[in-house]
């Protein structure tokens, strides 16, 4: 065994412990579509004094904080997003009323002195001047002479003693408690009764409370102390309400709730159980195909396989990546696609075979591995980039995804270089392996490459033929983007969708009749399978969703609420409109990138390939009317990656013929390169519809549209990347002046002096 597989052992092993003990050691952090919750986002709006920039924003989100802690809610998140935006996730809060109303109330309190009764022409129309007291008489008040800043405790009580039922007792600061005195003072100089005895307490333009000062406090004495007790007809709850929101002080700046999402625990654990099995039947398939392809090889290429899976989840954890819906997703995809790298190591070792039928195993198996480098690391490069845009330009879930892919990429790169690098090393030493083709999988060409040496088709004589037929395809999909229309989600479009579970079974022609009588009659209902109801609307309160709630409860019996989804619409509209800048910015910088690693006409002929799929997939849905949101785009960015991957791979095998013998003709050499690379075009496939055809049986409702939107991507882009990338650059280099790409120098033929350095595989012997 030689010094670097030495190496490459000893590094892979102490990779896999230190894993092993962060999967045994460390448990895992899910996201609230996963453990079930309530999601908030929160838009800072300027205020008279005040504008929202980062540091009001940041205030804002400390006295938020201190409410929710109030609130009892265990282990809360709240962090600022932007400038203006403040992300609250509370864990196991399945009825987000109580908190938005805690949470979205400005609680600018104030206390005002009363000049007297108020006229019913006046009542309301300068907030501050007169408002109703607590029987609805209006009141003449005069300005705020301390506001709620200046409360230092308040607290809620039962006052059984007195008789005055539950009231709340309010702390000044300092100087707040002098200006308390000075007001029930000049408010004492007034007879009893007087309506300009009493003092205003108000909280957001409401009077709830305007007591009378005692009879026995003294004309411009006031109360002696910097306390008080707000008394009301008021309830437990109520009281306690109040005095929570007195004491969480003042917001800087009012908010709006912009989104909302709501996930019963129930569907979250479906999702965990669901994306479990999807990825270990996934990944036993894929080992099993691997397996029969590349026999030995494909075994220990198995293993890697599995040291992937706990390699790239003890790195999720240790990095405290919060795994959402869409992020687990990722995860169970990138099962699929590390197979890659290990398929176009054994391809090209095979060829090496093929080429040269004498030399060692040992040896093609290092050639493989130095002709694949090329490949296997732009090829992950652009789903880097892939997942970079999901990261930098999605938003919620999206970014979770983008994460988990970027770990599983990098994952599988070290599975397969590093562990599965060491393992071929370490059997390729064995001379049984050595001598028996039928066990290494390595010397036998395959049945796939084996068909087209001996059929040897000439794909590319008529190249316009496939470029008729991907723009026949590409009308197909525009026709049905006209004619049926793209169903954007709620999260594009603004509104509210909410999916109920019923006791009874309700068909959706009787749900729309039942929620139309109740006053819903703009809601559109349909099926969440399972028999779960699913409802859309515009604009919808949560005291709305309540009674629509109610109104399928008279037909379904009990109801429950399993996800509810709210967008405001200015956020849908900016969501809609980062989607399109992510889907410009992902073309453009894959095409920079082309640009820069190959020939101008093969970039442009990889993003005309990448367009043609993007195009052919958002057609697929309009036709069969799924919904285009957020993890569709997920889906679609991934695609993009997945497209630009496979161009990689045959344009790669292109450069490096063309260099060899640059006065073939340039069609001659595509055919050849096409050929070289369907195997490994045709492997890596099934390795990635395994997991998907997993993820679109078991996965459920949550995760169909993403595991078919990546099915229908992987399969055109595996056309578009053979039969509409190819075709595309060679009409292109008919108009190209450029030469043939350079040969490459191999490796170890000459130093930089002009002397012949022995090949590191040359042991020197000669014959």
């Amino acid at each position: 065994m030689t010094r670097a597989t030495t190496v490459r052992a000893v590094l892979a092993a102490a990779v896999l412990l230190v894993s092993v003990l962060i999967t045994l050691t460390m448990s895992p952090r899910f996201g609230l579509d996963l453990q079930g919750g309530t999601r908030m986002v929160l838009q800072a709006k300027d205020s008279a004094t005040t504008k929202a920039d980062r540091e009001s924003t940041d205030r804002t989100l400390e006295v938020l904080r201190q409410r929710i802690d109030s609130l009892g809610v265990a282990e809360p998140t709240l962090t600022r997003s932007g400038e203006d935006r403040i992300i609250v996730e509370l864990p196991d809060v399945q009825d987000p009323r109580k908190a938005a109303e805690v949470i979205g109330k400005t609680a600018q309190l104030s206390f005002h002195a009363v000049q007297g009764p108020g006229t019913e022409q006046e009542k309301g129309k300068a907030a501050g001047l007169t408002l109703p007291d607590e029987e609805g008489r209006p009141l003449a008040l005069g300005p705020a002479r301390l506001t709620g800043a200046g409360v230092k405790d308040a607290g809620a009580s039962f006052d059984a003693q007195q008789g005055a039922g539950w009231t709340v007792a309010l702390d000044f600061h300092k100087a707040a408690g002098r200006d308390w005195t000075r007001l029930t003072g000049e408010a004492a100089c007034h007879p009893v009764q007087d309506d300009r005895r009493r003092v205003a307490i108000v909280l957001d333009d409401q009077v709830i409370s305007s007591p009378q000062v005692a009879p026995s406090v003294g004309c411009n004495v006031g109360l002696p102390s910097g306390s008080t007790q707000i008394t009301g007809s008021f309830g437990a709850d109520e009281a306690r309400n109040l005095a929570l929101l007195i004491k969480g002080g003042a917001l800087p700046l009012p908010v709006e709730i912009v989104e909302q999402r709501t996930v019963g625990p129930t569907l979250g654990a479906a999702a965990i159980d669901a994306s479990a099995q999807a990825a270990l039947i996934g990944a036993a398939a894929t080992a099993l195909f691997i397996t029969f392809v590349y026999r030995l090889f494909g075994a220990l290429a198995a293993v890697a396989l599995a040291a992937y899976g706990v390699i790239s989840y003890a790195a999720l954890v240790a990095l405290g990546v919060t795994l959402t819906l869409p992020g687990l997703a990722g995860f169970v995809l990138a099962i699929g696609m590390a197979v890659d790298a290990n398929v176009l190591v054994f391809e090209r070792a095979r060829e090496e075979y093929a080429e040269r039928p004498g030399r060692s195993l040992r040896t093609a198996m290092t050639a493989g591995f130095r002709g694949a480098w090329s490949a296997v690391a732009d090829s992950n490069v652009t789903t880097l980039i892939a997942a970079g845009l999901l990261f930098f330009l999605g938003s919620g879930s999206v970014k979770g995804f983008g994460v988990t892919l970027a770990i599983g990429v990098l994952a599988s790169m070290f599975s397969a270089l590093v562990i599965a690098r060491a393992l071929t090393e370490i059997a390729s030493h064995s001379r049984f392996v050595s001598d028996y083709r039928g066990v290494n999988g390595i010397a036998r060409p395959g049945r796939v490459r084996t068909w087209l040496t001996h059929r040897d088709p000439q794909l590319f004589r008529s190249p316009r033929r496939w470029l008729l037929i991907s723009t026949a395809l590409i009308v197909v999909a525009v026709v049905g983007i006209v004619v049926r229309g793209v169903n954007l989600g709620v999260e594009f479009t603004g509104g509210r969708l909410v999916e109920y579970s019923t006791s009874r079974p309700v068909d959706v022609e009787t749900a729309r009749t039942v929620l139309a009588g109740a006053g819903f009659g703009d809601a559109e209902v349909t099926t969440a399978g399972a028999g779960d109801l699913s409802v859309r609307t515009g604009d919808l309160s949560n005291d709305e969703e309540q009674a629509l709630r109610a109104a399928l409860a008279k037909e379904g019996g009990d109801t429950t609420k399993v996800r509810d989804e709210l967008i405001g619409p200015s956020l849908g509209d900016e969501l809609r409109r980062n989607a399109l800048i992510a889907l410009t910015i992902a073309i453009l910088v894959q095409l920079g990138y082309l640009a820069v690693r190959f020939r101008w006409t093969f970039a442009v002929a990889s993003v005309a390939a990448l367009v043609h799929d993007v195009i052919i997939l958002i057609g697929a849905f309009a036709w069969l009317g799924r919904t285009v949101d957020g993890v569709f785009l997920a889906a679609l960015l991934t695609v993009i990656g997945y497209s630009v991957n496979d161009s990689v791979v045959v344009f790669d095998r292109v450069r490096e013929l063309w260099a060899k013998a640059r006065r073939v003709p340039v069609a001659t050499i595509a055919n050849r390169a096409v050929l070289q690379t369907v195997p490994r075009t045709v492997n890596t496939g099934m390795g990635a519809l395994f997991i998907l055809a997993a993820l679109a049986v078991l996965g459920g409702d949550s995760l169909a549209d993403f595991a078919l939107a990546l099915l229908i991507g992987i399969c055109v882009g595996t056309y578009s990347s053979v039969l509409t990338a190819v075709p595309v650059a060679l009409t292109l280099e008919k108009s190209s002046k450029a030469p043939p790409p350079a040969r490459k120098r191999a490796p170890g033929r000459t130093s930089s002096a002009g002397t012949k350095r022995r090949d590191p595989l040359d042991n020197g012997a000669r014959v």
